[in-house]
């Protein structure tokens, strides 16, 4: 039996990793070990722990690794905390892989910890391309890694010129669209309403008639410029004054500028349109992407998830540059009468036909087999190719 030891540090990360974490579970040949740090474990980012835990998963091992303060530097060294505490973990389960996700900073310490540690190390997502530091943490992990799981054949071929074995690269799609094609071929409409009540601070908004949902994270290259950011599609939504359900931002450096921003606006406003949440179940946040009229902000789920859904979405800013997307995303800057014009646009278009961009559905399985067949070996040597 293979032990294989997924981190997972954000909510971000959990939706990317599920149907992976569930396919390992139920592999004959495969053993799950968890270890969940970071902001996954912060009661004021969600406390995603207690999804994971309440969806069957336990954990074996916690890292608190969060130096508060969210700034580049205290990204800095909560990936230096990370170093510092994942190895002893690592070092206490012997995994046979080390699975990391995605290209936060969190990911970044398991990556390094992994490889420093002669423990082969797969990674999820790799090969895309984006704005912020996301992008070169995302590029020095698949450096790192041995087994690459990118989401789609673009970014598969972007990994093997970067250098990787073409026979260690995997073009399984990402793992994120398996909750969503389950979610969608489930039917069954937004659960949990009063949990949406119970948990979220704002307005009441009734989701069975049109709504937005809103996310807008810091972008780290930008930092110092988030309040401003937030606060001009804080404008547009006020100016438009739909029902919208809207999230809290991650972790990231700036998370405070854009928690500012929107205390700030909340403060002076009383907006009775607006529904403030930490966090969501993973289910209800496709299903709210299923029901919502239009999705803004600069998330990746838009992109992602939304192409799959064909959801009519608005993307703020550089935070997805050049990240590959369907015909589903309209871009606009930081200005509040592009986003008002925009959402408009979009909401009199409604829904677009799903694109399967990023995957079909069915990654999760495909990771889990690759995972106990592949060859292990932490030996790496570039590969120089003709062309792809």
């Amino acid at each position: 039996m293979r032990k294989v030891c997924i981190f997972v540090g954000s909510r971000a990360n959990y939706s990317s990793i599920k149907s992976v974490m569930r396919a390992v579970q139920q592999h004959p040949s495969l053993t799950l070990q968890l270890v969940v740090g970071a902001s996954a474990l912060l009661d004021r980012f969600g406390s995603v722990v207690e999804l994971i835990e309440a969806d069957g998963f336990t954990p074996d091992a916690r890292v608190a690794m969060i130096v508060e303060g969210e700034t580049p530097a205290t990204m800095a060294k909560s990936t230096g905390l990370g170093l510092l505490e994942l190895p002893t973990i690592f070092g206490m389960l012997k995994p046979d892989v080390v699975v990391s996700v995605g290209d936060r900073f969190e990911t970044m310490a398991s990556a390094i910890a992994a490889a420093y540690m002669n423990i082969p190390l797969a990674h999820t997502m790799g090969g895309e391309i984006s704005g912020t530091i996301d992008e070169s943490i995302r590029h020095a992990v698949t450096k790192l890694a041995h087994l690459h799981f990118p989401a789609n054949q673009a970014a598969a071929d972007r990994i093997i010129r970067m250098g990787e074995p073409p026979e260690t690269v995997h073009a399984v799609g990402c793992p994120r669209i398996d909750l969503v094609s389950e979610i969608a071929a489930g039917g069954d409409g937004i659960p949990h309403a009063e949990w949406l009540e119970r948990e979220g601070v704002g307005a009441h908004i009734d989701v069975s008639k049109p709504f937005l949902l809103v996310s807008q994270h810091p972008v780290t290259s930008e930092y110092g410029q988030g309040k401003a950011q937030i606060t001009r599609t804080l404008m547009a939504l006020h100016e438009l004054r739909m029902p919208t359900i809207m999230l809290w931002p991650n972790a990231d450096a700036g998370s405070e500028d854009i928690a500012t921003g929107m205390r700030a606006f909340r403060e002076k406003y009383r907006p009775d349109y607006i529904r403030f949440h930490k966090n969501f179940p993973i289910e209800t946040y496709v299903r709210l992407m299923l029901s919502c009229a239009c999705a803004v902000g600069n998330s990746s789920a838009p992109i992602r998830e939304g192409a799959f859904l064909g959801v009519p979405a608005v993307n703020i800013g550089t935070r997805q540059d050049g990240r590959d997307r369907g015909r589903n995303v309209v871009d606009v800057g930081y200005d509040t009468d592009q986003i008002l014009d925009a959402i408009r646009r979009q909401l009199a278009h409604g829904r677009y036909p799903s694109d399967a961009l990023y995957g079909d559905g069915h990654a999760g399985p495909r990771i889990a087999d690759i995972l106990a067949q592949a060859p292990l070996q932490t030996q790496k040597r570039l590969v120089f190719t003709q062309s792809v």
